[in-house]
């Protein structure tokens, strides 16, 4: 079995696993709007229930619009993954792990919002409470780096790319 096979096995196994595992803590434990501070003046744990994207994104949208939309579109976003997954040569470990973090962030949400129709944020960062940033959860910052090591690599490429063709 090719190395990036067994990274698309675990990785996103992993993420879905914990992220599920940590909604479910703050799903059984937490009222909604609960808040217990873990450092004070900059991080608090947070239930918060999100209808929309990141950071609310189409969250004022109607349902009968904005549901369909959160289904269908990390249904797409999946299958490009795995296309995209298939044709990633076998050393590109790096570009494996970043596709296998966005799909396991991507399902974890999807679990969420065929679950209960809202995704369950509790991750609240802030400064001294007066610049809040979005809550998010396991599956926002799996994405987020696997999407971060994405842009990485490409940046990576693009800098080989420019050091060869000046150096012709």
């Amino acid at each position: 079995m090719k190395r990036k096979h067994w990274i698309v096995a675990i990785v996103p196994i992993v993420s879905i696993i914990l992220d599920q595992w940590t909604k479910g803590i703050i799903v059984d434990r937490f009222q909604l709007g609960e808040s217990i501070p873990v450092l004070s003046s900059f991080f608090n744990i947070t239930y918060v229930r999100n209808t929309g994207a990141a950071f609310g994104f189409m969250a004022t949208v109607d349902s009968s619009l904005r549901i369909p939309f959160f289904l269908i579109v990390p249904t797409i976003a999946l299958l490009v993954i795995a296309y995209l997954f298939k044709k990633l040569p076998a050393h590109d470990v790096k570009t494996a792990w970043a596709l296998s973090l966005v799909m396991g962030g991507a399902i974890g949400n999807l679990i969420d919002r065929v679950k209960y129709g809202y995704v369950v944020d509790f991750l609240d960062f802030h400064w001294k409470y007066q610049a809040h940033f979005p809550a998010f959860n396991v599956a926002d910052s799996a994405i987020c780096i696997g999407v971060g090591l994405l842009m990485l690599d490409i940046a990576g490429h693009e800098e080989k790319e420019r050091n060869v063709s000046s150096a012709a």
